[in-house]
C-alpha cells in the first residue's frame, strides 16, 4: 500500500503566496526556510540633514522664469551660414531654438508666415526665410512675453514687423559690440 502524501505548512509571518496544484508523479521542492536579518546599529556622531537638491523637471511646461532663462540662447548661425542651405529639417531647427520639435509643429499651424516644405513622407523642411521667421516668434513669444494669439494679431497688424525686427537685432549686436569695446579699454 502507498502512503498518500500530505501537505505540511509552516506559519513564519510572511504573507504566503498562492499554492500551485501539484503532479502526483512531480516531487515537491520545500522553499528554503528564510533567516532573520539584523543590523548591527553604530553609535556615531550627529548627521547633518542637507537640504534635499531641486531637481529639474523633465515633462510639463517649463516655468516662466526657465523660458526667460533661454530666451536669450538661441544658436541662430549667421546669415552668410544660414543661407548656404536651401532647407532644414524640423531636428535641426529644434535644436537651434532648444525647444521641443512639437512646439515648432504648433507654431506652424498657429502662424501663417511659417510655410516648411513637407515631403512624401510630411517630413518638415524650414528654408533659411522660415527660420527667420521663426526667430521673429520666438522673440515675441519668449523674450517679450506675447500670447499666441497677441502675436498673430501682432504680425497681422504690422506687415514690416520683420523688418523692424531685423533693425532691433542689427542694434542689439552694435551695443554688443560697444558694451565689449568698453570693457577693453
Amino acid at each position: 500500500m502507498a502512503k498518500s502524501l500530505t501537505q505540511i505548512s509552516l506559519d513564519f509571518g510572511f504573507t504566503q503566496e498562492p499554492v500551485r496544484p501539484v503532479k502526483k508523479t512531480e516531487p515537491r521542492k520545500a522553499p528554503a526556510p528564510r533567516k532573520p536579518v539584523t543590523y548591527a546599529v553604530q553609535e556615531s556622531a550627529p548627521v547633518e540633514v542637507q537640504e534635499p537638491v531641486k531637481v529639474l523637471k523633465k515633462r510639463g511646461r517649463k516655468s516662466l522664469k526657465e523660458i526667460a532663462m533661454k530666451a536669450d540662447l538661441l544658436q541662430i548661425p549667421a546669415d552668410e551660414q544660414l543661407f548656404q542651405k536651401q532647407y532644414y529639417p524640423i531636428g535641426e531647427v529644434a535644436k537651434m531654438f532648444r525647444e521641443n520639435q512639437s512646439l515648432i509643429r504648433y507654431w506652424e499651424t498657429e502662424f501663417d508666415i511659417l510655410q516648411p516644405r513637407k515631403n512624401r513622407k510630411g517630413d518638415r523642411f524650414f528654408r533659411p526665410a522660415d527660420i527667420k521667421n521663426l526667430v521673429l516668434i520666438y522673440d515675441l513669444l519668449r523674450r517679450r512675453k506675447f500670447t499666441i494669439q497677441g502675436a498673430r494679431d501682432y504680425l497681422k497688424k504690422n506687415k514690416g514687423a520683420d523688418e523692424k525686427f531685423a533693425m532691433i537685432q542689427s542694434l542689439e549686436k552694435i551695443k554688443g559690440f560697444l558694451l565689449e569695446l568698453k570693457a577693453n579699454l
